[in-house]
This record gives C-alpha cells, sequence and structure tokens, in this order.
C-alpha cells in the first residue's frame, strides 16, 4: 500500500505557505509521495472545502491520508482532529465542519482530537497562525509514512461532538425533485446538485426530456426554464444550457462553452435550492 498524503487548503500558490508544509512532511520522511488536491478553495469557505474532500476522497487507495486546512478560527478554542471514514481514508483537519459532506455521505468511523500542544513540529510552539504547517502537515506525514498509528494521535471522542454544517437533503416527491446547488465545476461554471441520478431513474426521466428546471435563492425563485436533459455537452448547441450526469453521478446544470453561475448570478449552498420537473408537451 503506498504511503499517500494529499493536501488541500485555502493558502493558493502565491506565496510560501504550500511549499512549507511539503518541507515539513518531506523533513518527517521522503518515504511519502504527497500529492494536492486543491489549494484554491475560496478564502475561509469551509463548505466547498467539505464538498471537495467528498468528491475526491474515495477515489484514492485505503490508507490515503488527506489534510484539509480551511481555518479562519486558527488559534481559537477550536479543535484539530482526525478521521477515520468507512470507506477507510484519514483526514486530519479542523473541527469546523470540513467533514461534513463526508460525515453524511460516506460515514465516518472513528475521530481523534489531536493535542496541538504535544503533537505539532518541532520547535513551533510560539507559532499560533500556522497549524496547516505545524500541526496538520507534520501528523499527516507522520501518519502516511506509519511513524505513528492514528491511535496515537491523540484521544478519542465522540462522532456527534463534531461540528457540522447542514446540508439540505435532496427529496423525490410525487416525481417533483428537489435538492440544494452544492458547489460549482469551477473552471466552467457549471452547477452541481446533490440530486442524484437515481431519482431522476425512479421518476421515470429519460435523456432527451425536457425538464423545467427553477432555482430558488432563499426561497426566492431567481431562475425557470426548460432544459433538456442529455447524455454530453456535444448533445446542445454551444450556448444553450443543458441537464446532464456529473463526474459524481448527481445532476449538473450548465452551458455548453459558457458559465451558467457567471449568466445567471447563481451562487453554491444552502440557501441555493434547485427544482427539477418533467415537461410533458400534448400535441
Amino acid at each position: 500500500m503506498g504511503n499517500f498524503l494529499v493536501l488541500q487548503s485555502d493558502f493558493g500558490l502565491e506565496d510560501g505557505a504550500v511549499s512549507a508544509m511539503y518541507g515539513v512532511a518531506h523533513t518527517v520522511s521522503n518515504d511519502i509521495e504527497i500529492s494536492d488536491l486543491t489549494h484554491n478553495i475560496p478564502p475561509y469557505d469551509i463548505w466547498v472545502a467539505s464538498y471537495r474532500l467528498y468528491q475526491t476522497v474515495k477515489y484514492w487507495p485505503k490508507g490515503t491520508v488527506f489534510v484539509s486546512v480551511v481555518d479562519p478560527g486558527v488559534g481559537s478554542d477550536r479543535r484539530s482532529i482526525a478521521c477515520l471514514t468507512k470507506s477507510g481514508h484519514y483526514i486530519i483537519t479542523p473541527d469546523n465542519g470540513s467533514l461534513s459532506h463526508i460525515q453524511y455521505y460516506e460515514g465516518i468511523e472513528k475521530v481523534i482530537a489531536i493535542d496541538e500542544v504535544k503533537s505539532r513540529l518541532p520547535h513551533s510552539e510560539e507559532s499560533h497562525t500556522f497549524h496547516g504547517r505545524d500541526v496538520y502537515a507534520y501528523n499527516g506525514a507522520r501518519l502516511a509514512s506509519k511513524q505513528i498509528t492514528f491511535n496515537e494521535l491523540g484521544h478519542p471522542i465522540e462522532l456527534d461532538s463534531i461540528k457540522q454544517l447542514e446540508i439540505i437533503e435532496a427529496k423525490n416527491e410525487n416525481n417533483i425533485l428537489s435538492g440544494s446547488i452544492d458547489v460549482l465545476d469551477i473552471r466552467f461554471g457549471s452547477l452541481w446538485t446533490n440530486i442524484p441520478l437515481d431519482y431522476l431513474k425512479q421518476a421515470n426521466y429519460s435523456h432527451g426530456d425536457q425538464i423545467m428546471v427553477s432555482i430558488f435563492h432563499n426561497e426566492n425563485k431567481v431562475y425557470q426554464n426548460i432544459i433538456k436533459f442529455v447524455r454530453s455537452f456535444a448533445d446542445v448547441n454551444i450556448g444553450e444550457p443543458l441537464v446532464y450526469v456529473n463526474s459524481l453521478v448527481n445532476i449538473g446544470i450548465a452551458v455548453n462553452q459558457d458559465s451558467f453561475s457567471k449568466l445567471y448570478h447563481i451562487g453554491t449552498g444552502k440557501e441555493w435550492t434547485i427544482q427539477l420537473s418533467k415537461v410533458s408537451f400534448n400535441l
């Protein structure tokens, strides 16, 4: 089994923060393989950090260690924690909601509270603003290189004691499907919902169907249109909207070769909800 360490943060790559995390990890062990999930999480956006873990973790081998550092509360009394997921992966992160999607969709076996005083980079005791380097990357590397076991990171805590963000449940009510717009396909501006393809199948939606798409912000309707459900972007003309199945086998809304989010000023998170209903045309 490979000794994989995967890093995520909102640090960006404009300065040396990410490189410092790499350096600490390699100082701990040269026998680990370090990769980046992303360092372009919007600053302080715990919701997106949580979703990107859910999007990515299960596609790595069991035993992979993830370090996620989106930490607006660094230096406060918020806890540093590590979890073992039911899929057999490890995540080290602040206890601020970053595990919400993993817990909701994948499940967590066990959570450890890390001792930030004892389990940290040697001689970093006077630094209180870079736990990504001094606590998370350091302990992630020790765990990935098997210098310590998961249980040796700290003491176990109750799963229901960790902070959770509110997640809107997707629903199928009389073949009207609803859910939330959880995140964007960033580079292309497509909307990723939490409505699974299985709900469309249960409601007898098929490729080629016309679907009424209604989008709400804080329950106020901000967009409505009839859009075709297709297999791929190539099934519609450039500039046309489409309903499709994204890489997580959930429903996405897009515009072929344009940004749906920018065109219609659509955001993400629990305040942004969506409703789908199949349109029948009587000739």
